[in-house]
């Protein structure tokens, strides 16, 4: 699976946190993998560590998505555009191996795809205030 599609996974993965308990996501995050077909081990691994790394600082990224979106708090931001804000601030903060631009792009993509026409505004310009 391309880094792009695992990223996407992990996104969709991502979004089911805002309606579901942390409890619940384990499950969450097995189902989903369920449903993917031509998945690895590694990718099945890569996805797993991933999205539990992500919810295990997500006070600290949803301050940082605060703390650049002046004035904007985290519920006002849509449901799919947060999920694809934490995860980019999470790769640009926790994963030295992906580099910034890279994950400010694939961001970029994933809410042109998933969320309205202004969203990908949104998150750029949120995005190019997170510091590496």
């Amino acid at each position: 699976m391309t880094r792009r599609a695992l990223r996407e996974n992990i996104f969709r993965i991502l979004f089911k946190a805002e309606f579901n308990s942390m409890e619940e996501m384990d499950e969450q995050i097995d189902f989903s993998l369920l449903e993917l077909e031509d998945l690895s081990a590694g990718d099945e691994q890569y996805i797993t560590d991933k999205v539990k790394g992500i919810l295990a600082v997500l006070p600290e990224l949803d301050s940082v998505i605060e703390e650049v979106s002046e004035g904007w708090k985290i519920e006002r931001i849509g449901k799919a555009e947060l999920a694809i804000l934490r995860l980019a601030v999470y790769e640009i903060k926790h994963e030295a191996d992906i580099p910034y631009k890279v994950a400010v792009n694939e961001a970029v993509e994933l809410s042109k795809k998933y969320c309205n026409s202004d969203a990908g505004s949104f998150v750029n310009g949120l995005l190019a205030k997170v510091k590496e």
